[in-house]
Formats: C-alpha cells, sequence, structure tokens
C-alpha cells in the first residue's frame, strides 16, 4: 500500500532518473513500512516513516517545477477571454 503510493509519487515527479539511489531506497522503506505487522512496535513504524519522509523530502526538492502558466498557457487564457468578450458582446447586439 505505502509503497505503491511511494512509486506513484516518484513516477509524478520524475525523479527516478535525477536520484536512482534516493529513489531506490525510498521504495526500499516504504517496503519495509508495508512489511512491518500490525502489531509491532508503533516505534519501528515511526522511525522507518521518519526517514522515508526524509527522503521523501529531498526527492522532492529535486523534482523540475510545474509547467504550468508558462508564456503558451498565458496567451491561450488572453485568447480566451478575448473569445469570451467577442461573445457576450455579440449576444447582447443581436
Amino acid at each position: 500500500m505505502i509503497t505503491d503510493a511511494v512509486r506513484a509519487e516518484l513516477q509524478l515527479l520524475g525523479v527516478t532518473s535525477v536520484s536512482p539511489g534516493l529513489s531506490a531506497v525510498a521504495i526500499s522503506l516504504a517496503e519495509a513500512l508495508d512489511a512491518i505487522p500490525a502489531g509491532d512496535s508503533p516505534t519501528s513504524k515511526a522511525v522507518v516513516a521518519d526517514k522515508l519522509t526524509a527522503i521523501m523530502t529531498k526527492l522532492r526538492g529535486l523534482a523540475r517545477p510545474a509547467v504550468k502558466g508558462d508564456t503558451v498557457d498565458d496567451i491561450a487564457e488572453q485568447r480566451e477571454k478575448r473569445r469570451s468578450e467577442a461573445r457576450k458582446r455579440n449576444e447582447q447586439s443581436g
């Protein structure tokens, strides 16, 4: 369960090729968390979870920022705004 979530986030972040070692350790820690029995000491889970959190924080810092809001997006938004205003004028005059 945790392993699947970590793998999905690593894929989304696109950091596996940038930092394969840290990515592998994150997956290993997630697998270890998944393997700890439910009745086991919460301390062992907490220690592993803390290490996983620290590594995932580092990996998130290595991820490229999202491209949303670039110049192409701005031009498309401006174009849609102009078209919307033109439609409103046509509806009012027609």
